[in-house]
């Protein structure tokens, strides 16, 4: 009696190989060669992508300098990377002081090694991780910030800049301004309360209706005005009021879309079994209406994340400013380029990141088939 075994790996690939060529060139031939004019444009196009890959390949990686200083990129015709590498202390925190270092470098290692530690999936749902998370603000602050108590010396946050000053706004912008969103757009939605209603609407169209540099320069030069006179409230505190109010007033709609896609029959069969209204929006509307809202909750903070770069109007030296205080050194004067790319790189691997996990989160929560 014959006996069949299944195929090998190797036997299924030498199998499926073929079948993409195939599909790849019939695909091809559909598209971009099925006339005279589609092929001329796709070889063209074909030619000028070409040009530029290797163009920027030789400009970025064969040609580039690595090293320490000025000296190193003599004789080399690409990017002189050695702006990053001997600067990069300044890219990532700016002034703040050199003999504390320590300090942020531990803050924000602590707080990469407990992402990395939520991303398992048994320890994501413990208390002890929510509650390091909800505490990680503070030990952030009390590190960079610096206490007497502690004996950490304070360190004023005119000198906090780079990565991590835009970091911090980006991050509790987010965390702060979500919670607000929310109630302002229960309070939009709200039917009994004519008046919060109201208040609701003016605060997020006005805010809606303005800039970020607008909200900025008048956290900056008319907040001050409110307080007693010698008070004197913290730059970056001010510029992060500026950017959480901003931002809940989009969370605000986002959240109110997401609550609008809820069928109404939710909240009827909630109010039947005898459940309140908070009862009713904290465990069923909500947690429903958040699956919905992830892709755009997402596109919300990665654009607040990337507009953090405007706070240098009001004085800040945030990540983007930094090109501009390295490359006014003598020594790298005409560099502007490789601070910039690299700038621009960072914010995309952040940017993308950002993405990609919200996707996962897409997948595992099934967004797709929520009520």
């Amino acid at each position: 009696m014959r006996t069949e075994t299944s195929p090998s790996l190797q036997d299924t690939l030498q199998i499926r190989a073929p079948r993409l060529a195939r599909a790849a060139w019939v695909w091809s031939r559909q598209n971009l060669f099925n006339n005279w004019f589609n092929s001329v444009l796709t070889l063209l196009s074909l030619g000028l992508i070409y040009e530029v890959l290797t163009g920027l390949v030789s400009w970025g990686l064969l040609d580039a300098a690595v090293g320490f200083g000025r000296k190193s990129c003599e004789g080399h015709t690409g990017a002189c990377w050695s702006l990053v590498m001997t600067n990069w202390y300044v890219f990532l925190f700016g002034t703040y002081p050199y003999d504390e270092r320590w300090r942020p470098m531990l803050a924000f290692s602590a707080v990469i090694v407990l992402g990395l530690i939520s991303l398992n999936p048994r320890w994501r749902a413990r208390w002890v991780i929510r509650g390091l998370w909800l505490a990680s603000p503070v030990f952030v602050l009390l590190l960079v910030r610096g206490l007497s108590i502690l004996d950490l010396r304070p360190v004023d946050s005119g000198n906090w800049g780079g990565l991590m000053l835009s970091l911090i706004l980006g991050t509790v912008g987010i965390v702060v301004s979500f919670p607000i969103g929310v109630l302002l757009a229960l309070g939009r939605r709200s039917k009994g309360m004519p008046i919060i209603k109201s208040l609701c609407v003016v605060y997020i169209e006005l805010m809606r209706g303005v800039p970020l540099i607008t909200i900025l320069f008048m956290s900056s030069v008319v907040l001050p005005l409110f307080f007693p006179e010698g008070f004197n409230l913290d730059k970056v505190l001010r510029a992060q009021v500026g950017i959480v109010l901003f931002s809940a007033a989009y969370v605000a709609e986002v959240v109110r879309g997401g609550l609008q896609a809820i069928p109404k029959g939710q909240e009827e069969a909630a109010a039947a079994v005898g459940l309140t209204y908070w009862q009713t929006m904290g465990f069923i509307v909500l947690p429903q209406a958040l699956r919905i809202m992830i892709p755009a909750l997402v596109s919300s903070a990665i654009g607040l994340f990337k507009d953090t770069s405007l706070v240098t109007i009001i004085g800040l030296i945030d990540f983007l400013s930094i090109a501009t205080l390295v490359t006014a050194n003598p020594d790298w004067i005409g560099k502007n380029i490789e601070a910039y790319v690299f700038i621009a790189a960072v914010y995309w691997i952040f940017c993308f990141n950002m993405s990609r996990y919200s996707m996962r989160l897409e997948a595992r929560l099934k967004t797709g088939h929520a009520a």
